[in-house]
């Protein structure tokens, strides 16, 4: 499973330090307009994970999952052989709308074997071994610079794909048997679809997580400019990256063990309260520094505040998933698809702000921090009456 869901993120990722030598090699002007290259890779992914719910609950996880993978490959070998811009931008949606594939079953097939707490415990196992692809994803792609141009990043893609492929022939069984597959009809996607969105304890915690995904998805399309150029880091670019997603590992593996003891809820409360103050600080500190405080400091923020939502990714993940047990697949689907069309916008916006300051980056955090504290505030509320 964290091999699978590694898709997503080693093709986020590894790229980051090739942006500037695509932008050069397709002729891109404007320095923010390389950020596309990530955003339009979410894009596919949120339009994805709509279809591949519904498609597994018809014809079972794995076959769904194969699909996927034989789209990211195409995509790979778009992106890989691009010579305009445009191209560039297609191999990336549709490696964003294969990864869907394995990113949002892998979710329905865990649904399948498990639920509540235990579900939190195994997202959270799986992460920590999902998050050391991140970590290393950008020194992955920085070696290949050393080595080869930025097309051989996509061949790495599509080996890892292969890989993915073969194994899960080999070693996953099927967790969907035919005799409780649904059948693929728009009547009942339409009816499931109304009820997870009527249902607001799993649409208000997926609009929760679009916002601190949001905000995290505004960090990565705008590290490379504000760690490679900002901070003049050049090649150790993908040292510091590393050490911050280390840091969501490690909240993946604190959020296992304490998650059966104290709960989701009370750890999230938690979580979220540290994001939304540590932020509010940080941003009076920014502003203190015209935009630019220490990289120490923007360092020792981020590791806190990247904890913080490492133990908020499992956990909202789960709590949105809960009441949705029945429909697991169509569950998993929307929840993922809203989550990162909401982070898709709000990360957009906070990476097309940046302004060569951290202050569109740490604004971001804190307003999209408050917004998720009002809306568990909200549902916590409800859910008690």
């Amino acid at each position: 499973m964290a091999l699978l869901m590694s898709m997503v993120a080693l093709s986020t990722d590894a790229i980051l330090p090739a942006l500037p030598a695509m932008a050069a090699t397709l002729g891109l002007t404007g320095e923010n307009r390389a950020q596309l290259v990530v955003g339009t890779l979410f894009f596919g992914l949120a339009i994805g994970q709509m279809i591949y719910g519904p498609l597994s609950d018809a014809i079972g996880r794995k076959p769904a999952i194969y699909i996927g993978i034989a789209i990211f490959m195409v995509g790979c070998l778009f992106s890989a052989f691009a010579t305009t811009f445009a191209a560039m931008l297609l191999g990336r949606a549709l490696q964003g709308l294969g990864a869907a594939g394995p990113r949002i079953v892998t979710v329905a097939l865990v649904r399948d074997r498990f639920e509540g707490r235990a579900m939190a415990r195994v997202i959270s196992l799986v992460m920590m071994v999902f998050i050391l692809v991140p970590a290393i994803a950008p020194m992955i792609g920085q070696g290949i610079l050393f080595a080869a141009s930025w097309r051989a990043i996509y061949i790495v893609f599509l080996t890892l794909a292969v890989v993915a492929f073969v194994w899960l022939r080999l070693r996953q069984p099927e967790t969907l048997p035919s005799e409780r597959r649904r059948a693929l009809s728009w009547g009942s996607i339409w009816r499931e679809l109304l009820e997870i969105c009527g249902n607001r304890v799993a649409f208000g915690y997926t609009l929760a997580a679009g916002m601190i995904f949001g905000a995290f998805v505004g960090y990565l399309t705008s590290a490379q400019q504000i760690f490679q150029v900002l901070y003049d880091l050049k090649e150790l670019f993908p040292l510091f990256f590393g050490v911050l997603a280390l840091a969501i590992g490690a909240a993946a593996v604190v959020n296992a063990r304490l998650v059966m003891r104290h709960g989701m809820r009370r750890l999230s409360s938690w979580a979220l309260r540290g994001v939304c103050l540590l932020s509010l600080g940080f941003v009076v500190v920014a502003i203190l520094y015209d935009g630019v405080p220490p990289l120490w400091g923007l360092m020792a923020y981020l590791l806190v505040v990247f904890f913080c939502i490492g133990m908020l990714f499992a956990n909202f993940n789960a709590l949105a998933m809960e009441p949705l047990g029945h429909i697991a697949g169509m569950g998993a689907a929307v929840v993922g698809s809203v989550t990162t069309f909401v982070s898709l916008a709000a990360g957009t916006l906070i990476g097309q702000a940046y302004n060569e300051t951290v202050l569109p980056l740490v604004s971001g955090f804190t307003l999209l921090g408050f917004m998720a504290l009002a809306t568990m505030t909200w549902i916590e509320q409800t859910r008690r009456r």
